[in-house]
């Protein structure tokens, strides 16, 4: 980058005035530019996309039924996301005969997730161990990634069934798959919403308005 200086001006009859010009050529700074932005190209390491492992249920009726079934109903849980931000579930077999089997909980941190932490608690541990031994360099990454799905997957773990109603908001479904993050559930899936779901809900919330009514 170079300037130059101009002199130019009128000299008449009793006038001392002078007028400068400055010049800045700007020229040499398009080269430097070029060069910080393929420096910064080459250094910066471009974000990589967070995706999220969803086991979908399959389409053949025979083999749903059959995955369902290695599911023992101390280890089920299913979530009934829906409106109005509700948010309700059961454990294990639900009774469509009883409403009160269904029980409400919030996307808070002392509702699904400490539901979801006191029944994962063995993998949770597994887990927090498996992470302070890479902080530790004592495990390599390949090997994290390889345990760390063993464990969420493993024997004893729950499997997390979700369903969504046509009221609920596609933000409930996204609070609902984060808490499967934090809790390090291994499996889960998302399913329809079955009518005698709906009936639970529909029930639940009806008594629960005539309790309301009674007691007051």
């Amino acid at each position: 980058m170079s300037a130059e200086v101009q002199e130019s001006g009128k000299k008449g009859k009793g006038s001392k005035q002078k007028k400068m010009t400055v010049r800045v050529d700007f020229t040499p700074m398009v080269d430097m530019n070029m060069l910080l932005i393929t420096f910064f190209m080459l250094c910066t390491t471009l974000s990589k996309p967070q995706t999220m492992e969803i086991s979908m249920p399959s389409n053949d009726k025979n083999i749903t039924e059959e995955q369902q079934s290695k599911v023992k109903a101390s280890q089920a849980i299913t979530l009934l996301l829906a409106g109005g931000d509700k948010l309700y579930y059961y454990e294990g077999e639900p009774n469509y005969k009883d409403y009160t089997s269904l029980k409400e909980t919030s996307y808070q941190a002392d509702g699904l997730r400490s539901i979801l932490l006191k029944k994962n608690s063995a993998a949770v541990r597994e887990v927090n161990e498996l992470k302070k031994r890479k902080a530790d360099l004592r495990i390599s990454e390949e090997d994290y990634t390889k345990k760390l799905s063993e464990i969420k997957r493993g024997k004893g773990t729950p499997t997390v069934i979700i369903k969504a109603t046509d009221d609920s908001s596609y933000k409930n479904l996204i609070d609902a798959l984060d808490e499967m993050q934090i809790c390090n559930i291994g499996k889960y899936v998302i399913t329809d919403i079955a009518d005698a779901d709906q009936f639970l809900i529909k029930n639940y919330d009806t008594k629960g308005d005539l309790s309301k009514d009674i007691a007051e």
